[in-house]
């Protein structure tokens, strides 16, 4: 069974998201060995510069690589990725699995994105959309697209 984790910056604070990220996580339990891991979020001024930026990138990449294992297929989550479909997600899950690749992790940023580490540690660059979502939204609409990647390859009737 493939471990799938979703790394990422900060908690949830809405309990509406943290009620869809919950629903999701139970309905993987069935399908892979699924997991969110929070790692802090820096603390920033409302106006910062760039190195203070730069700073905060880099803290909060530091905290997510030392949660990545080094046999682990990383997706990195940013704006410079390709945007995938559901279908090419799931043939994703499928591909590594006949690869003998067992652990995936996707990785959302914080508001300021990720460090170019973190970007360079990663084995694929995705883009969510085109257009900007809240940072929180983002992490239930992945969670949907795992469970949705992992129903098409188990050819249930959730994809239509």
């Amino acid at each position: 069974m493939q471990r799938i984790s979703i790394i990422c910056v900060g908690k949830l604070k809405e309990k509406y998201l943290r009620e869809a990220v919950s629903e999701y996580s139970k309905r993987l339990q069935t399908m892979c060995r699924f997991e969110i891991i929070e790692v802090d979020e820096e603390k920033i001024n409302d106006n910062p510069n760039e190195t203070q930026i730069e700073k905060i990138l880099t803290s909060e990449g530091k905290r997510i690589l030392s949660k990545i294992s080094s046999d682990t297929f990383v997706t990195a989550m940013c704006i410079e990725g390709k945007q995938k479909s559901s279908e090419q997600l799931a043939k994703l899950f499928a591909d590594n699995g006949v690869k003998g690749i067992s652990s995936m992790a996707f990785v959302i940023g914080g508001s300021w994105g990720l460090s170019d580490e973190v970007k360079n540690r990663a084995d694929l660059r995705v883009s969510m959309s085109e257009m900007t979502f809240p940072h929180q939204l983002a992490r239930v609409m992945l969670c949907e697209q795992i469970y949705r990647a992992f129903s098409i390859n188990s050819g249930t009737k959730y994809h239509k």
